[in-house]
């Protein structure tokens, strides 16, 4: 029996700049949302099917909430969107406070800030905040969760924990971990091509051959809709990486330190407006040639003659 597939939508965002990992005190560094320019936060709220949608931004994984919350509403209030809270949990034991369920409970649109994807588990793995979330997400079509870098990166179920870029292809560069489980086809990584991750990406899929690696362009994003139907949001670039097609591969035997080995691994690049669907492992133009070729496919199953 095929598991549901989930109403919702999920919006994974590339981001832009570190916003808290590694702060430098000595650099007043300016925070800023470039994707905001480029229509991604427009269209997180275009997707509510709302036009003044309530709004919760979830700034738990960084480590400078009290900046990077209020750009967040200052630029949702850009939208016109003037119903913005911001939840910083900072303990586990707060998620499942009541306040925050209520708030949850009430929310058209979720969007986790980037940061440290590794905290989004630790407070969020095993809580009531979690199950609310994933049960709307279920069963609410205009429910939408979003996440920037981190919050993106935690969206799955296998998640990229880090990695060293430097040695990528090398066995170990890459350090996984478990996420948030709103995705269990996919692994996602972020900041994808201005920062060279093409190596930890290919490790992840080697490592778990069945996903489908998502490398997110900064100011671009994925739109996920049914859980399988990525379409490419932003300026930038989506990199497909999908290991079904592999025949040898060290990856799991390999020592530590030592090369990758991968043969047949399948590469797509995605622009705004491709479409890829997860469950067909296919690409398309646009969301329109994927939806003919569905249609087409279907008249096709039910005309063919039975034997």
């Amino acid at each position: 029996m095929n598991a549901p597939k989930p109403l919702g939508k999920l919006i994974a965002v590339g981001g832009n700049e570190d916003k808290g990992t590694h702060p430098n005190p000595r650099k007043r560094k300016k925070y800023y949302l470039n994707f905001f320019e480029l229509g991604i936060l427009k269209r997180i709220v275009l997707e509510s099917g709302n036009t003044n949608p309530r709004i919760e931004v979830v700034t738990t994984a960084s480590m400078i909430p009290h900046e990077v919350g209020p750009i967040y509403v200052s630029s949702f209030g850009m939208l016109n969107c003037l119903n913005v809270g911001v939840m910083d949990i900072r303990e586990p034991a707060d998620t499942d406070q009541p306040e925050y369920l209520e708030r949850l409970a009430q929310a058209d649109i979720v969007m986790f800030s980037g940061g440290d994807q590794s905290r989004l588990k630790q407070m969020f793995g095993d809580s009531r905040f979690l199950q609310l979330m994933a049960k709307r997400y279920y069963a609410e079509p205009n429910f939408v969760i979003a996440g920037t870098s981190a919050g993106a990166m935690a969206m799955s179920h296998i998640m990229i924990r880090g990695g060293s870029v430097p040695d990528a292809l090398m066995k170990g560069a890459v350090k996984m971990g478990t996420g948030l489980g709103l995705n269990r086809g996919v692994v996602i990584d972020s900041h994808f091509v201005k920062r060279g991750r093409f190596g930890r990406l290919i490790e992840a899929v080697g490592l778990h051959p069945k996903l489908i690696g998502i490398g997110l362009g900064e100011d671009t994003g994925v739109l996920i809709t049914n859980g399988n139907l990525i379409e490419t949001i932003g300026s930038n670039l989506v990199i497909i990486v999908d290991g079904h097609t592999i025949q040898h591969n060290n990856t799991a035997a390999a020592s530590k330190g030592t090369a990758l080995s991968i043969e047949s691994l399948t590469l797509h690049v995605l622009a705004k407006g491709n479409v890829y669907d997860i469950q067909e492992r296919k690409f398309f133009v646009d969301k329109r040639t994927h939806d003919e070729a569905i249609a087409a496919h279907s008249g096709e199953a039910q005309t063919a003659p039975a034997h």
